[in-house]
């Protein structure tokens, strides 16, 4: 397949280099993904844009030339089409819970519940958990270096009182310091 480097920069860049179908990332690859044509062209699919998929090595041989038109079988997701959040359910295992007909289809069909993908959702879903806290504790520390410089502020404050009201309290009782 010839894609030209600028259109298939695009598609890169639009996909967030990572797979389209089960999220594997070119840096979790160690590399470029493939392009694939959702509407194989050997089935009259183009090489239009919303037509190319951005996807691993993987999913792209396990979707193959895969194009139904037979309105019995389920047709495969479209990840141009809608987030998978509408055919799929991440389950607290890493696994891949189906909600739909096409959902259902295309776990089966690009084998989305792979143990290495089912551990990279497991290990992402920690990462994640691990920025939130940084982020967390950041701020609170931020907020917290926010407190200690108000309250040396007041402490300060407190002190230039303090000794003032020990000045006028010498005066009246006539001694000096």
């Amino acid at each position: 397949m010839t894609i030209k480097a600028v259109v298939r920069e695009q598609i890169r860049q639009r996909a967030n280099f990572a797979c389209e179908f089960c999220g594997i990332s070119e840096i979790d690859a160690g590399g470029e993904l493939t392009i694939d044509h959702f509407q194989p062209k050997s089935k009259d699919g183009d090489d239009s844009l919303d037509n190319l998929i951005y996807c691993c090595v993987c999913c792209n041989q396990f979707k193959h030339d895969h194009w139904s038109t037979n309105p019995q079988v389920p047709q495969l997701w479209n990840p141009r089409r809608g987030p998978a959040t509408e055919h799929f359910f991440e389950r607290i295992d890493g696994m891949l819970q189906p909600l739909t007909e096409v959902g259902a289809f295309t776990l089966s069909c690009l084998r989305l519940n792979r143990r290495p993908l089912v551990a990279h959702r497991l290990l992402k879903r920690q990462e994640d958990e691990k920025s939130r806290l940084l982020t967390y504790y950041r701020e609170r520390l931020r907020v917290r270096e926010q407190l200690l410089a108000h309250q040396a502020e007041v402490i300060n404050d407190q002190q230039k009182r303090f000794e003032e009201q020990w000045r006028i309290l010498q005066f009246f009782r006539g001694t000096k310091e």
